[in-house]
């Protein structure tokens, strides 16, 4: 991305033949990447992306585009400042203002240009303020509780984690409704589940449940690296330390028809993992046979800089461990963009998900297939059943708000929201904070991610010019008429004299 974030320059649209030190003012519908490289070809002075105010209105094919290019956009370091704003009436005025002077350079004539650059209406982009800094102090936070298993102190833990950051080109703009609103929202509902589960003997189960809600997912899962080093390396009591049966994370699961177990390395036939993975496959199969199960494999690169799943943190320290997501890949373009807002949400496919999920860890939990338990045996019916309208509020609720992880603190509002809702299910419940190493940061964040823009009304510099030589050519002409006007005079006299000498 770019470091820089102040200017002073005018406004023009792709359209325009030369973009140098102008500020490049393109709205999504008309966006190509084409135009965007453009700009930063011709060293323009700034880019300012314009967003329709709701993303559901935008064609697919367009957002898709889009999707696609966020990666690109990211990766590329420029100098050039890159502003997204959302349209209403007054922006898109300024647009169309200038779109139809940007568009007048391809007149017929020279002289057409140059009255109708004279004579348009133009807009200075201004921002104030400091240019962006690095913050040397950020702080990653992240909230943990647990559901402790009854009976013995050597319990087996299953890990339940979910990251709640975002992540996207902008990160006001990054509402991560998918990517992992519904992650986190499929955490607080199985919280809520087994909450209640736990708190009648007859159904409290011999498993410890530790519930994590990680921050700084989208950088290479920092929450979560160190957390495992804090109560691996860093404590002799912690429910990592003991038993743990397996860690479940969860990752986009708001909306398609198929799920995904993704996994670092195939679990072993008897272990509980492949227990799990069988009960997935069993509930799957009676009772959702429209919904495509997978399992995929894939290795962990440690060549790479970063992580593709979260499992692959407590792959590394070798915890079985595995992600479930309705996506195939980890490179899909839906995990970090700013198109993924609350309207792609499919709630009954996040429903239905949850049910897969929560029926598939309850019969592992509870042994049921062992048991005799029959295949399409539903267990969260009646007053145990999955609430879709809870789910829909929660996820109302984290996609209201962008939740980049450079926008929150310990103290922010959606923090201390989601350690509450957490409280209300789990006991033990903490924060749990990750420091920048000022020595050796693995990530820089920068400040300025929010600036205030001021369009002026202006007219181009060239319309100066022609008001002096117009004033210049008045003031001539004038002249020449008063010196006309002079001699005319003088000669009158000199005539009237000489009619009165005769």
């Amino acid at each position: 991305g770019t470091r820089s974030a102040v200017l002073n320059t005018e406004a023009r649209t792709a359209e325009a033949d030369v973009l140098s030190r102008r500020c490049v003012m393109m709205r999504l519908v008309d966006f190509s990447y084409e135009q965007y490289q453009k700009a930063l070809r011709q060293s323009a002075g700034a880019v300012v992306i314009i967003l329709p105010p709701s993303i559901s209105s935008v064609p697919q094919d367009v957002v898709r585009q889009f999707m696609e290019i966020e990666p690109e956009m990211l990766a590329m370091e420029t100098i050039v400042p890159v502003y997204f704003a959302v349209e209403d009436e007054e922006l898109l005025s300024i647009y169309e203002q200038t779109r139809a002077a940007s568009a007048s350079q391809g007149s017929a004539s020279a002289a057409e240009v140059l009255l109708h650059t004279a004579t348009a209406n133009g807009f200075q982009m201004v921002t104030s303020g400091a240019q962006s800094k690095a913050i040397n102090d950020w702080l990653i936070p992240s909230v943990e509780g647990r559901l402790t298993g009854l009976g013995g102190e050597d319990l087996p833990t299953v890990v339940i984690v979910a990251h709640y950051d975002s992540f996207g080109v902008a990160p006001w703009l990054s509402h991560g409704a998918d990517s992992n609103g519904s992650g986190i929202s499929v955490l607080l509902e199985l919280a809520r589940l087994f909450s209640r589960l736990y708190t009648y003997r007859r159904t409290h189960a011999g498993y410890n449940l530790l519930f994590f809600a990680s921050g700084g997912g989208k950088f290479n899962y920092q929450g979560t690296k160190r957390w495992l080093e804090d109560n691996l390396d860093h404590t002799d009591s912690s429910l990592l330390q003991d038993n743990v049966a397996f860690v479940l994370c969860l990752d986009t699961l708001g909306r398609g028809s198929s799920l995904h177990l993704h996994v670092s390395k195939p679990p072993k036939e008897g272990t509980l993992q492949h227990a799990f993975l069988r009960e997935l496959e069993m509930v799957v199969a009676s009772q959702f046979p429209d919904v495509k199960f997978s399992m995929v494999h894939k290795k962990i690169n440690l060549a790479e800089d970063m992580l593709a799943w979260e499992h692959e943190r407590f792959a590394i320290r070798r915890l079985p461990a595995f992600t479930i997501s309705h996506l195939e890949s980890h490179r899909d373009s839906l995990r970090n963009s700013i198109m993924d807002r609350r309207a792609r949400i499919d709630t009954k496919a996040l429903t239905r998900n949850t049910r897969i999920i929560a029926e598939a860890l309850t019969r592992v939990i509870y042994n049921l297939t062992d048991k005799g338990a029959p295949a399409d045996l539903q267990i969260f019916t009646d007053q145990m059943q999955i609430q879709q309208e809870q789910l829909e509020s929660v996820m109302d609720w984290l996609s209201s708000q962008p939740r980049a992880a450079q926008l929150i603190d310990k103290d922010s509002t959606f923090l201390n929201t989601l350690e509450y809702y957490m409280g209300r299910y789990l006991k033990d419940v903490k924060q749990h904070h990750v420091k920048a190493d000022k020595r050796d940061p693995e990530f820089v964040f920068y400040d300025q991610l929010k600036q205030v823009m001021n369009a002026y009304r202006v007219k181009p510099a060239i319309f100066d010019l022609l008001l002096a030589v117009c004033i210049a050519a008045y003031l001539g002409v004038a002249y020449v008429a008063v010196q006309h006007f002079g001699l005319l005079y003088r000669m009158i006299q000199r005539l009237s004299t000489k009619t009165k000498q005769q």
